[in-house]
């Protein structure tokens, strides 16, 4: 027996194609006919990417009683607050009980917040510092150094997370934001990104700077930083999206209920003793949208700075 969904996406086939052959058989409307081609496949693309955020926030906001009945939201003479309501966020808000205290949501947001911003303006700050000078200063050991720094790069992070977390405990900075963002102020990555934005950058404009009696840092902050502006948004917004998202490190390094990150957290309400999916979606819901305005409002500047190394060979 086929599924009425399946006899409906055959049908929205045969529709398109009726459509597609109507337009064809007709020798001047042919280029309409491939125009017509090209926006239904960009706007089934479209639909296809849009339809898990679309199944998330259906889901966000079904009772769990239906959770699973229906895969978006249920047919509208069904909709009424037995199967549509807002108790996922009421259980989301509530807070958790722990050795602190209760911790809220809220706090958990802040947490990721605070964890990636710092480790998204140190690493542009070093990197960016270090990328500067592999680009504009000669000294002793640079190739050398150039290319043990791409080396690091094949090494996997996890192999890394066992003598890192020793550091830190010898250190006694386990259980601590600084030991969690202290060991990844620096990236390889982030320092050839800049290195490689910052070899466009014009030498006689920097040693005009220089007979204009700036100094090397007014040189670095007033001159070549602006010029890579692109890059330096990309690199942001991908350091920023990593650390949003990142759950082994926080996992390891932090203990304390009310120092957790969002990722950290949301696990723990699918896990075997909550198994509270409902409210693990709704979470999820929540923690999109601060990566979301980011990237809206980075948008022109991430675009130019993944594009920026196209456009020069």
């Amino acid at each position: 027996m086929s599924s009425p969904h399946l006899g409906s996406l055959h049908l929205i086939l045969l529709a398109i194609s009726l459509g597609f052959a109507a337009l064809y058989a007709r020798p001047g409307w042919r280029p309409l006919a491939f125009r017509y081609l090209r926006w239904v496949t960009l706007l089934g693309v479209s639909l296809l990417i849009l339809a898990p955020f679309v199944w998330l926030l259906a889901a966000a906001f079904k009772d769990r009683a239906v959770l699973n009945e229906h895969v978006f939201f249920p047919p509208l003479s069904q909709w009424s607050s037995a199967t549509l309501n807002l108790d996922n966020f009421r259980r989301l808000f509530a807070g958790d009980e722990a050795v602190q205290g209760t911790v809220y949501f809220w706090q958990y947001v802040l947490n990721s917040w605070f964890i990636a911003t710092a480790n998204t303006v140190l690493q542009l700050v070093f990197c960016s510092a270090a990328g500067f000078a592999l680009a504009k200063y000669e000294f002793r050991g640079k190739g050398l150094l150039t290319a043990f720094m791409l080396a690091t790069m094949m090494v996997p992070g996890v192999i890394l997370f066992a003598p890192v977390y020793e550091m830190m405990v010898e250190l006694g900075l386990v259980d601590t934001y600084q030991g969690l963002i202290l060991p990844g102020i620096v990236s390889a990555y982030g320092i050839f990104l800049f290195r490689q934005a910052m070899l466009a950058v014009p030498d006689e404009m920097l040693d005009a700077g220089r007979l204009d009696g700036c100094s090397e840092l007014s040189v670095y902050f007033r001159l070549a930083v602006p010029l890579v502006r692109p890059m330096s948004a990309a690199f942001c917004l991908l350091t920023f999206l990593g650390q949003w998202n990142a759950f082994f490190g926080p996992s390891v390094f932090l203990q304390s209920q009310d120092m957790l990150t969002l990722p950290v957290v949301l696990n723990q309400y699918v896990s075997f003793y909550r198994n509270d999916h409902g409210v693990f979606l709704a979470g999820t819901l929540l923690a999109i949208v601060p990566p979301a305005v980011l990237f809206l409002a980075l948008e022109k500047e991430f675009v130019g700075g993944l594009t920026a190394g196209a456009l020069k060979g």
